[in-house]
């Protein structure tokens, strides 16, 4: 049976069904506790957007708040996973990944390889992705695309709320580490969750919306965009179909491929910035292993090459749009 749930409640709800599940799954990071454990009412602060909220009440001895020192964090969430535990670390911000970058890069993604997968890695680590809410330079950023390009490391992005809480538990219950990302855009969508335990498989693609004319491909927060688009693009006679990615690592280029055959025409929707990043591989991809379903270029659309800019106003124009994959299809013709 499925209630509505907000993104945010879902990753929350995993999180519960996850550690009730197993002793061994355990969640550590920065006021991931903060204050919960403290007598009278005080609620904890549930980590810096509060989606760990009840946690720590539910398995005090399962929560546990670290020292604000990303590298020591992760460092210890490593060694966590390779010695039997299944520990999902909080990373407050997408944007930290280069103070602990070589426990996952050179640890993590690598320990299960070097020993002939005699080790496993159950780590997930939960991140946030993102503009829109003026959090300035260094807490806006998409920075997926490094992880995703790391051998050994699954990296995915739920757009709705029921797979966040299926993806999650798949990442978990995963024996190998999963960066799991939380686009900040889409924490408070709403939608129908089913009850209880149940997972989404990692690595496969999801259609959003069916089409004819024209394929519209986005992750997180941009399938969103891509979703209006579609609406927008519907009343000018032209049939958007929407496919969500939702797993960066493993990528379904089979799903990528079969939407590109079927209408001729792509348009990848990416919140990250143009260089190097996912938008650039699934057109990759299309030259590569589509050409001959090509009926016009593969545009992208994606934040300009900048940092992200604090003011509303200009966080506003920085962050691709559903007008902006409308103007991408127009121009196709």
């Amino acid at each position: 049976m499925a209630r509505e749930l907000t993104l945010a409640a879902a990753i929350n709800e995993a999180l519960h069904v996850a550690m009730q599940a197993d002793p061994d799954v355990i969640l550590l990071g920065e006021d991931v506790a903060g204050g919960g454990e403290r007598e009278g009412d005080l609620d904890e602060m549930g980590g810096v957007l509060g989606l760990t909220r009840g946690l720590v009440k539910a398995f005090p001895d399962r929560v546990l708040d670290t020292p604000i020192a990303e590298m020591g964090l992760l460092g210890t969430a490593v060694g966590a996973a390779a010695t039997g535990l299944r520990p999902v670390a909080e990373l407050m911000f997408n944007d930290f990944i280069g103070v602990c970058l070589d426990p996952l890069l050179n640890q993590a993604a690598k320990l299960r390889y070097m020993f002939g997968g005699k080790a496993r890695v159950p780590l997930t680590v939960r991140t946030c992705t993102g503009a829109g809410m003026q959090s300035a330079a260094q807490h806006s950023q998409s920075l997926y695309g490094i992880t995703t390009s790391i051998p050994g490391l699954k990296t995915v992005i739920p757009a709705t709320p029921a797979d966040a809480k299926g993806m999650l538990l798949a990442a978990i219950r995963d024996d190998n580490p999963v960066v799991f990302c939380e686009a900040k855009g889409v924490l408070g969508v709403r939608g129908d969750v089913p009850e209880g335990d149940y997972e989404v498989p990692l690595g496969v693609a999801a259609l959003a919306r069916e089409g004819s004319d024209v394929s519209l491909v986005g992750m997180g927060a941009t399938v969103h965009m891509a979703l209006e688009a579609a609406a927008i693009l519907e009343g000018e006679g032209i049939s958007a179909e929407v496919l969500d990615l939702r797993s960066l690592q493993p990528l379904d280029e089979e799903a990528i491929l079969a939407t590109l055959e079927k209408t001729g025409s792509l348009v990848v929707v990416d919140e990250a910035t143009p260089r190097c990043g996912i938008a650039s591989d699934v057109a990759a991809l299309c030259v590569d292993r589509g050409f001959d379903f090509l009926n016009t270029p593969v545009r992208r659309v994606t934040a300009p090459h900048t940092p992200v800019p604090f003011a509303k106003v200009l966080e506003d124009a920085w962050r691709p749009s559903a007008q902006d994959v409308v103007e991408a299809v127009r121009g196709l013709s």
